[in-house]
């Protein structure tokens, strides 16, 4: 759901960014490491970018943690996104990010963390602490990195992104691009670095919003 594409052995992504003025994306491998049990290669091949969230990122990226998270619908599929024409933060990429793109249909996470780094302070969400967990619908993210402990129900890897079924009408990438999709996952030890995040409905039990020396 951030340290920014590091590019860490660990990590296992690698990817391209558009350089300024281009508006399309040529071509792009993603690396996709949601589990040592399941390890897949996204690769992206397309001649438009495939838009991730339906608005200007930030460039800012943030941390996402979790101890547990479930879901039921997954799909997974590499994409694109852009930031504000003008962004400072748009810096040799032309504005763009390559990610993948992580949908679940129905989430529940326990002791979920975010967190954004502002520069010599962070800026710190919690929920979840209790025994109530974070829930979401329609949880969409999407990533520069993803790590955890994994397992998945009735997976399938290298399906066409236009065609996956098993996480509802937002699970459904674009034509052409490489993807995966389950029935279910469970996640352990959830690390993600994320530079969007959009749900129909997320509740936030415990809630807790502050700045902080350190984050996630």
């Amino acid at each position: 759901m951030a340290p920014s594409p590091d590019d860490t052995p660990s990590a296992g992504n690698t990817s391209e960014h558009a350089r300024p003025g281009r508006v399309r994306l040529r071509r792009a491998a993603v690396l996709a490491v949601p589990a040592a049990a399941v390890t897949a290669t996204l690769a992206v091949l397309t001649a438009q970018g495939a838009l991730g969230v339906q608005f200007a990122i930030s460039g800012m990226p943030f941390t996402v943690t979790a101890t547990e998270l479930d879901g039921n619908g997954f799909a997974q599929f590499g994409g694109l996104d852009n930031m504000a024409e003008g962004s400072p933060n748009a810096g040799d990429t032309g504005g763009q990010v390559l990610v993948v793109t992580s949908v679940i249909e129905n989430a529940k996470l326990t002791k979920l963390c975010q967190s954004v780094d502002l520069g010599g302070t962070n800026l710190l969400i919690t929920a979840g602490d209790g025994s109530t967990r974070v829930s979401a619908s329609d949880l969409t993210t999407d990533s520069t990195f993803l790590s955890g402990d994994a397992s998945f129900n009735n997976i399938e890897i290298g399906n066409d992104a236009g065609t996956l079924d098993k996480a509802g009408p937002k699970g459904r990438g674009p034509i052409g691009v490489f993807s995966q999709q389950a029935d279910t996952v469970h996640i352990k030890n959830l690390r993600q670095t994320n530079y969007a995040t959009t749900a129909a409905v997320f509740k936030l039990p415990g809630l807790k919003l502050r700045f902080s020396g350190s984050g996630c």
